[in-house]
């Protein structure tokens, strides 16, 4: 069962509940709004769902409440920078801004972030970057939860990735992992007891299965184009911990429950060259290029990525971010 709740209320209760375990009040405000921003946007499974998981993480000091992070390396345009097992949401929203801050002085600004934890909706600082006027790519690094083709056994992360192209009549943000379906998406579908479009993964007898309950037992997700997207998680895992001197999804592997991911930020300004006005127009060229396309019936209108965002969130603001009854009971309670 669900409910409707104010993002306002969403985010005084995280709020509170954040101060309680040790965050200092204006970092409880600003990963509350994270946490709200992304039930609000329909991204629930990395918003309110994951947020009884975050508040234990914090109380077991996996996540430590008052850790920044700090920059080890100065290259230029490129930095590596120490998450120190800091709040994830707020690691990469700081992490964005410098990207963004170096990309405003270089033309490009790269972040490698390590020793990092769960970032949550990787859209979110796509969509800020985006905003911002700048182009954008991101992508993280997680513990073993997919496996190569060919395999059983997870030995890769599904590593999402995050790309975002801004737009003055709304962005373009794609956010992605490396399997068919995230495991917030595939906890969300078990939860509904609703199953996937298309086949996620496998079952025990090693068959592809749209069940969302069948593929978390096994924990064979698909990768996306089968062994191409196998390889795509393997070169991002290597280029994070390239980037930002971090761990590898093998390393992460090693300790349980998964902390100290690798994270990569790129803020371009593109907006440098010919300025707003040809972004725009060869972005809104692309775009209709899109919406002319002929809709297969059965799935309705053509859409860019990111382009529902908005409705949702505007329909979230009217009438109330759609919120589970027993999980919202849960964070009430304190978590």
């Amino acid at each position: 069962m669900t409910r409707r709740i104010s993002l306002d209320t969403l985010q005084s209760v995280f709020r509170r509940t954040l101060i309680s375990v040790g965050f200092e009040a204006e970092r409880a405000r600003r990963c509350a709004s994270i946490f709200a921003e992304n039930s609000a946007v329909g991204v629930a499974s990395h918003g309110l769902n994951r947020f009884p998981q975050f508040v234990d993480f914090v109380r077991r000091g996996i996540v430590i409440p008052t850790a920044e992070m700090t920059c080890t390396v100065r290259l230029g345009a490129w930095e590596q920078w120490n998450g120190n097992l800091g709040p994830g949401p707020l690691n990469a929203y700081d992490a964005t801004q410098r990207a963004v801050a170096l990309a405003r002085q270089h033309g490009i600004g790269c972040i490698g972030l390590q020793q990092t934890n769960h970032w949550m909706r990787g859209g979110y600082y796509g969509w800020m970057a985006a905003e911002a006027g700048l182009a954008f790519m991101a992508w993280t690094n997680t513990t073993p939860n997919m496996p190569p083709w060919g395999a059983k056994d997870c030995r890769l992360g599904n590593n999402p990735l995050v790309l975002a192209a801004p737009r003055t009549s709304g962005p373009v943000v794609l956010d992605m992992a490396m399997s068919q379906f995230s495991y917030g998406r595939l906890e969300t579908h078990w939860r509904e007891a609703t199953p996937l479009p298309v086949p996620g993964g496998y079952d025990s007898e090693g068959r592809l299965t749209a069940d969302p309950e069948e593929i978390l037992h096994t924990a064979r997700v698909l990768p996306i184009g089968f062994w191409k997207g196998a390889g795509l998680s393997m070169m991002l895992d290597m280029l994070a911990a390239l980037a930002s001197g971090g761990d590898t999804t093998c390393r992460i592997g090693r300790r349980n429950p998964e902390y100290g991911v690798s994270q990569v930020f790129i803020a371009l300004d593109i907006r440098r060259n010919g300025g707003a006005q040809v972004v725009d127009r060869l972005m809104d060229e692309v775009v209709t290029d899109l919406h002319n396309a002929q809709p297969d019936t059965a799935h309705g209108p053509v859409r860019y990525p990111g382009e529902r965002v908005r409705q949702v969130r505007q329909e979230s603001l009217k009438h109330g971010v759609p919120v589970d009854d027993t999980i919202w009971e849960q964070v009430l309670a304190g978590v």
